[in-house]
């Protein structure tokens, strides 16, 4: 084999490595589960009622068996569209009850996916200051008002949500593992 053949060989291999290494690096665990953020959890900064507008999607596909899977059970909960499936699993009766929820705003899109503008519109209308501060670094404390029911959530100096479950345990809103 010529030095000519040995070094085209040699540089279709390096690009090839290189190719394999950005993608690895483009995957981090966040950007895989689907965030619009790209960060692990449900985040937020300055005043809370923009905080959910780039938040990951949650639906059967992504993040599916997650705790933010779990938050938003707990908001379907809070405005009467789930009784009891708190669980952090994104079944069918989480999509059905992310479409009929989507159905009566008049304003999303219905697809049973809890994506960016659910999110959004989900903390636009019914989280309630509580105390604390939205200045970095303070824990914010919040409570998600549902139609029907409520329940608490704080956003702690990192910018990280918390909620309180269904049995009155603070979770993490995580996307990439399930503890709800």
């Amino acid at each position: 084999m010529s030095w000519r053949t040995k070094r085209i060989k040699l540089s279709a291999c390096t690009v090839g490595a290189l190719a394999a290494a950005m993608f690895a690096v483009s995957t981090t665990p966040a950007a895989a589960s689907g965030t619009y953020s790209g960060l692990a959890y449900v985040y937020g900064t300055g005043v809370y009622t923009n905080d959910w507008g780039d938040e990951g999607v949650t639906d059967v596909n992504t993040n599916a068996s997650s705790n933010a899977t779990c938050l938003w059970q707990m908001i379907l909960w809070a405005n009467g569209y789930l009784a009891s499936d708190i669980d952090g699993v994104f079944g069918t009766n989480t999509k059905n009850a992310t479409a009929k929820y989507q159905d009566d705003t008049d304003y999303l899109t219905v697809d049973g996916s809890a994506g960016k503008a659910t999110w959004s519109y989900a903390a636009d209308y019914q989280i309630a200051y509580v105390s604390g501060s939205e200045a970095a670094g303070q824990t914010l404390n919040l409570r998600y008002d549902g139609t029907v029911n409520r329940f608490d959530m704080r956003r702690i100096g990192d910018g990280n949500y918390e909620f309180r479950d269904s049995r009155g345990n603070w979770r993490k809103a995580g996307y990439n593992y399930r503890t709800c």
